[in-house]
């Protein structure tokens, strides 16, 4: 039977129809059936053993549902909280935190950033933007809120260009700062975080480099905007606004002291999120990996609240007696061998360590270490060694005993390539005196050795001459001299 136009529109709009029905039936079941096996999976992750609870002494962290987690103390680089922080796993849109971290510091905030074909069209449909065009341009500054706050992926493309002049040279760049920064676990390979199976990091290394994002002061303000306005330009046409999805920022979930962070999403990463906050003079960077919404936020409230509720820092130089340095007469001492008053070495007074609030000082170790690396010294100009401090073995902090006061340029100023030598005094004095009292024995047993050498010759001429004259006495008597 031959089918007419009208019946074949009828005939697509039934089969529309039964299309449709059966996708009303099958996705909700479809959908239930996928969240309830993420929901099983989460579970599961919960369980997963918490590594930093193995610390002998350290409070007790919360369990999370999050594949991977870490809190640190970013002065310090102390690890309160730690769940699988060398795993490598998918990052997602955290990516950009390190993007953002090389836009400042190999650009300026006036620079125009210039979106290409392939800045634009390298992002999939669907995958965030901004709706930048080709050829449109905007401020690095713009920039940078287009990708903190907007998550847009031709922006975070577009700096890369502009920053290193092409994406690969820009990720190249990415992977060596990573390894600066002392990430071991990571590999970059877009500068934005879509899906990518060598693309890669750890909930460590993620927070190291998110520890350098946050030392940064334009950074933390950008990274903790919970709305920006973007106004039309002769080079960028559009108004429009750029909301932030993440919770703690916008104050939709509250958290205290918020510094600012980072979410990211995709199928495979899940929900990954970065945060910074800082309370009572701790600055606490905490990365959960792998979570489903909207745990990555309430469980990251859980774990900020943790490190601020059980820890605290603690100033080294103000709290710390128990040991001197074995080298230095002077070290907070009051005056030097001349009698002049002021300390020679010191330890450093900014530096902290990170203690359990139901610890005290004496419950941890300490190493003194010489061996300072280049990066330490370029840091610390006057350090001539490091005090690191633990805690049931694990790192706590560290301090510097350093030189007081270099000498001004010129003026005693050391070579370059020459090393200062610290002379222990209070040891060299008791070398010498034990010198002087050997010596005064010494001299002493050599004269009583001659003194009694002369005694005794005398002693023998005294004898000899009196037997001589004996004996003569007798020769004389008997007569043999007449």
């Amino acid at each position: 039977m031959k089918i007419t136009g009208r019946r074949k529109l009828n005939t697509c709009r039934i089969i529309a129809v039964i299309a449709a029905l059966i996708t009303g039936l099958f996705l909700p079941c479809a959908s239930a059936l996928a969240a309830s096996d993420y929901e099983a999976e989460a579970l599961l992750r919960k369980e997963l053993p918490i590594q930093s609870n193995d610390i002998k002494g350290w409070p007790t962290g919360p369990e999370i549902t999050a594949e991977g987690a870490i809190v640190m103390e970013a002065n310090t680089g102390t690890i309160l909280y730690a769940k699988n922080i060398h795993e490598q796993l998918y990052p997602a849109s955290t990516t950009k935190i390190m993007t953002c971290l090389l836009a400042v510091e190999n650009s300026s905030l006036s620079d125009m950033v210039t979106f290409s074909n392939d800045a634009v069209f390298s992002v999939p449909s669907g995958a965030s933007n901004i709706g930048m065009d080709v050829g449109q341009s905007i401020t690095m500054e713009q920039a940078l809120y287009g990708i903190m706050v907007g998550s847009a992926n031709e922006v975070a493309n577009a700096v890369g260009e502009h920053v290193s002049g092409s994406i690969s040279s820009f990720v190249s760049l990415m992977n060596k700062r990573a390894k600066e920064l002392g990430c071991t676990d990571t590999h970059f390979a877009n500068t934005n975080g879509l899906q990518d199976e060598d693309h890669y990091t750890s909930a460590y290394d993620l927070a190291l480099i998110s520890k350098a994002f946050f030392s940064n002061e334009l950074l933390c303000k950008v990274g903790n905007t919970p709305r920006y306005h973007f106004t039309a330009t002769a080079t960028q046409p559009d108004d429009f606004y750029l909301n932030n999805k993440h919770k703690l920022i916008t104050g939709e979930i509250a958290c205290e002291g918020v510094l600012g962070g980072k979410t990211g999403y995709t199928d495979l990463a899940r929900e990954t999120l970065v945060t910074c906050a800082e309370r009572d003079g701790m600055r606490l960077v905490c990365v959960v990996f792998m979570e489903e919404s909207p745990s990555q936020f309430t469980d990251t409230v859980t774990l900020l609240n943790y490190g601020f509720n059980n820890f605290h820092a603690v100033n080294i130089k103000d709290n710390d007696t128990r040991y001197m340095p074995g080298d230095s007469l002077f070290f907070e001492s009051e005056s030097d061998i001349f009698g002049r008053s002021g300390t020679i070495l010191k330890l450093s007074a900014a530096d902290m360590m990170i203690l359990p609030r139901t610890s005290a000082i004496e419950d941890t170790g300490y190493e003194i270490s010489y061996d300072l690396t280049e990066s330490e010294r370029e840091n610390n100009p006057t350090a001539i060694a490091r005090v690191s401090y633990t805690f049931g073995g694990a790192p706590i902090g560290c301090a510097y005993v350093c030189y007081n006061k270099l000498p001004p340029a010129g003026e005693g100023s050391l070579p370059q390539g020459r090393r200062t030598i610290y002379l222990n005094v209070k040891i060299l004095i008791l070398i010498l005196l034990g010198f002087v009292i050997v010596v005064t024995i010494i001299g002493s047993l050599i004269s009583r050795i001659l003194s009694n050498t002369t005694i005794t010759s005398r002693s023998d001429r005294i004898r000899y001459n009196r037997r001589k004259k004996e004996f003569m006495k007798k020769k004389f008597r008997s007569g043999r001299f007449k």
